[in-house]
């Protein structure tokens, strides 16, 4: 029987490799190279909210602001969103989604399930809900 070294019993590395593993998924079905996880969950939040401002998005989706601000930047050069000064503060900008935004989302949601899917099958199906509770379990409790 082989035995586990340290590596193969950290959960901060094998988080890691899942995340890998997760983006190599999900550049083989996306296969868009200007479309990353994170600018997917980006699109994905202001499409569920729109007129949230950077700050927000950053909040709702763990993505750092300098990150951020750079995804949103090139998001809208691509003509995927749109941003425009907030009337309760000049500072910050309300983000929402351009009609390309909105094709973009439409054209890649069928692949994104694909995407999941992949991931998921590694469990057992009656494993599967359990198994996404407890990863937004350990997002929320880490976020707090």
């Amino acid at each position: 029987m082989k035995r586990a070294n340290a590596i193969d019993t950290s959960v901060a590395h094998l988080l890691h490799r899942v995340g890998q593993c997760a983006e190599e998924i999900f550049h083989g079905e996306i296969q868009n190279g200007d479309l990353t996880p994170r600018q997917l969950a980006v699109l994905v939040t202001v499409a569920r909210n729109e007129g949230l401002n950077q700050t927000d998005l950053v909040d709702r989706t763990g993505v750092d602001r300098s990150t951020m601000a750079d995804i949103v930047r090139r998001m809208q050069h691509k003509g995927l969103l749109q941003r425009r000064r907030t009337k309760e503060d000049a500072r910050a900008y309300a983000v929402k989604l351009t009609d390309g935004g909105r094709r973009m989302l439409r054209s890649v949601d069928p692949l994104l399930k694909k995407v999941d899917a992949r991931i998921l099958n590694a469990l057992p199906a009656s494993k599967r809900g359990r198994f996404i509770d407890q990863l937004r379990a350990i997002v929320g409790a880490m976020e707090h």
